[in-house]
């Protein structure tokens, strides 16, 4: 083998070849997340973590990576601070959250959390390219990154290492101190040459549990406000919720076990066009040509799909269906093999997904539905295909298997 040359060797090693390595493994990784803040204790690694877990309860594969080296929140926000993560010589596995979903953070290697971390500018950026290039990521559909307060070492850091194709998601609080303080994040995004996805606006307002007034204790509107002042995109405002300064200090993910409230429901809307930056969720197809690519393969040679009914067609709300009618296929000869039709039980969060699942199925074709159920689904391993336009159930697993199932708009998307 000849010696490799490229100058840039010394006795820590090639370079190049470092490169490389780092450029592989950001490579197997889909889309990258890098959420930021000019201002501390707007409740970035908050919305960072919920962004993360949502993606992954909507079947995706995740990392959540946490630069934070002075202050690591994420792992008491997800009920990791006693984990420690698999460390070998010439890789570290990240510390498992679900089946979907792998944390990283300082936090897990501090042996006393009441140590402060004196560390400057170098020292910290080998830590976070050492987190980007030596830890076994793997095939990732998202890699999101918490970055702590400012525009400071570990976020551009973390730009630089991660390179443009990173976006950005901006946190900001309502009032004009953050605000302030959070367009100088905006043009910094703009001098290193990466996208910004949008700006949320966290504790925006506070709706009263018992008498449903609302009350703007930041004000509001000021992040709204900004995206149109710098020209990016407004993602959403968070309301405040008591729950989730709780689920915090509990160590329990706010978006999984609240997710009937505002607050889950805003947080939500966040993670759709995230998730849309993926292609995941279905809209509106244009055309049959477009319809015929966009639906998701059942793998095996017999499939079993959900379709909700009333008087015995498709019903439109899959959640105020009279019955779900099962039908069994063939997918090699195309042939449907027997129909089922069952009563589900009462339409409750995440009661029908469950019990989808339990009665086999792996497809359910709807009419429409909205982003959180569609994510419960696929949750629970069930592909989810909405837009159907009506018909017979049998008419419409036919279609399906011969992938000539025209879909129309999500009449159900909220």
């Amino acid at each position: 083998m000849a010696e490799h040359k490229c100058g840039s060797c010394s006795g820590g090693g090639c370079a190049t070849q470092k490169e490389d390595k780092l450029q592989k493994k950001m490579g197997r990784i889909k889309h990258k997340l890098v959420i930021l803040s000019g201002k501390g204790g707007v409740g970035k690694s908050t919305v960072a973590a919920n962004i993360a877990v949502g993606l992954a309860m909507a079947g995706q594969k995740v990392g959540l990576l946490d630069v934070d080296v002075h202050g690591p929140s994420i792992p008491r926000l997800l009920s990791l601070s006693n984990e420690k993560p698999h460390i070998e010589k010439d890789y570290i596995e990240p510390v498992p959250w679900s089946k979907n979903l792998w944390v990283m953070s300082l936090g897990f290697m501090l042996p006393d959390n009441k140590e402060a971390v004196i560390w400057r500018g170098p020292v910290k950026m080998g830590l976070i390219k050492q987190f980007l290039e030596d830890v076994a990521w793997g095939d990732l559909d998202f890699l999101v990154v918490d970055c702590p307060p400012g525009t400071g070492d570990e976020p551009l850091s973390t730009l630089q290492l991660i390179g443009p194709s990173a976006y950005a998601v901006i946190v900001t609080t309502p009032q004009g101190v953050a605000i302030d303080d959070v367009r100088r994040s905006v043009t910094f995004c703009h001098q290193l040459g990466n996208p910004i996805l949008g700006i949320v606006e966290n504790m925006s307002g506070f709706v009263c549990p018992k008498c449903g007034e609302r009350v703007d204790i930041f004000n509001s509107g000021g992040g709204e406000a900004l995206a149109r002042e710098m020209g990016v995109n407004f993602l959403g405002s968070i309301p405040m919720d008591p729950e989730v300064v709780r689920s915090g200090d509990e160590g329990y993910i706010y978006v999984k076990t609240h997710h009937e409230s505002e607050t889950a429901r805003a947080l939500g809307r966040i993670i759709k066009p995230i998730l849309e930056l993926a292609g995941t969720l279905q809209e509106e197809q244009k055309d049959v040509s477009s319809v015929e690519s966009s639906l998701p393969e059942v793998e095996g040679k017999e499939i079993k799909v959900a379709i909700p009914t009333a008087g015995g067609e498709l019903c439109m709300h899959f959640g105020h269906c009279e019955k779900f009618a099962f039908v069994t296929a063939d997918t090699e000869k195309k042939e449907i093999l027997g129909v089922e039709f069952l009563t589900p039980p009462p339409h409750e969060p995440g009661v029908l997904p469950k019990w989808v699942s339990e009665q086999g199925a792996n497809l359910v074709i709807a009419g429409g539905m909205g982003a959180r159920a569609q994510s419960l689904f696929t949750e629970q391993g069930i592909k989810v295909v909405v837009g159907a336009k009506g018909g017979k159930p049998e008419e419409i697993v036919k279609a399906y298997l011969d992938k000539k199932l025209e879909l129309g708009q999500n009449v159900c998307d909220h």
